[in-house]
């Protein structure tokens, strides 16, 4: 049964070139106790649909419903059922993490004693004794994206919105702040992500919603997703960039599609129905056109490649006009 739902959501700004479609007919059904990633490039309406859900803001068009509240004629009931962590941590700087998480739990009207046990339980849970009464403006970022997803759970909530929990995050911090999701979602909780990192929507999610201008264009588990697309990709490393002209005419000749050049533009990768044998080929024609190689190999599809099968991008391709739409969302 799904415990967060949204039927047909629009939402349309105006701009000075004309109205901006931030959302397009988007809908949405996530289980209840499950992991939905949201993944999209920026300005997709990722962030848009978390604002909405969350009563942030309202839609031009369309419903959402939270545990079968509707969040548009009872925001209130909505908010007492979730807990929300934006893309920037919203702490008070000049409190210690401790107060911070005290004055969550005051404005949730846990009353004073509450509001002490609960921040120093979230203190222990996020493992930060240690900086817990030092003030939040010498925190490194990993430590106040902890300290905000702990404001977002002072109140035990059945249902947690992380907007890209782990944007400009370390490598070490990213893989902590998954084992803190992991756990949350272990206990219960049903957690609704949006990401732009493929892994993170790979590890963390149940379920994966691809959007692409405002609307849902695919949906499934990351294998299902995948396997929509099927077959290997075969990719070879040149030693001289120069060649990757001819090397991209020789991995369409036993391709499916286009090859594809990579940004250090020596990697070029093409989709292949016969890996092994589109593999052979390929190598046996690069070494007669005197082309080197650094490495050479196969691959099965990842989500990028989804991505780019869909929407004819991939998803760190940032047009500049769809940023400042998911900005001013």
């Amino acid at each position: 049964m799904a415990i967060i739902e949204a039927e047909g959501l629009k939402k349309i700004y105006s701009s000075k070139s004309g109205p901006v479609h931030a959302l397009d007919g988007m809908n949405l059904s996530v289980p209840r106790g499950t992991v939905k990633a949201l993944l999209g490039p920026n300005g997709a309406g990722k962030t848009t649909v978390v604002k909405i859900l969350t009563t942030l803001i309202q839609p031009t068009a369309g419903t959402a419903r939270i545990d079968g509240i509707d969040v548009l004629r009872d925001p209130k009931a909505a908010r007492r059922l979730i807990g929300v962590s934006g893309q920037y941590a919203a702490v008070d700087e000049g409190l210690t993490g401790f107060e911070n998480l005290e004055m969550v739990g005051r404005l949730y009207h846990l009353g004073p004693r509450e509001s002490k046990r609960r921040a120093q339980e979230l203190i222990d849970q996020f493992e930060l004794t240690e900086a817990g009464n030092r003030p939040v403006k010498g925190f490194s970022g990993g430590m106040r994206r902890r300290i905000d997803l702990a404001g977002a759970l002072v109140i035990k909530p059945k249902i947690l919105f992380l907007d890209e929990p782990t944007t400009g995050l370390d490598p070490r911090s990213r893989l902590a702040m998954w084992g803190i999701i992991k756990d949350l979602v272990n206990d219960g909780t049903t957690l609704l992500l949006t990401t732009q990192y493929l892994e993170e929507a790979d590890q963390l999610s149940d379920d994966i919603a691809v959007i692409d201008g405002g609307r849902t264009i695919a949906e499934g588990t990351a294998d299902e997703l995948k396997s929509q697309i099927g077959g290997h990709r075969v990719v070879v490393s040149l030693v001289d960039a120069a060649h990757a002209g001819a090397a991209r005419e020789i991995l369409g000749r036993h391709g499916d599609g286009e090859p594809g050049i990579g940004g250090d533009g020596r990697t070029v990768e093409v989709a292949v129905t016969d890996g092994p044998r589109a593999l052979q080929y390929i190598l046996s024609d690069l070494g007669e056109s005197g082309i080197d190689l650094h490495d050479a190999g196969m691959r099965r599809p990842s989500l990028d490649d989804v991505f780019l099968t869909l929407t004819g991008h991939r998803t760190e391709d940032v047009d500049e006009a769809t940023t400042q739409k998911e900005t001013a969302a």
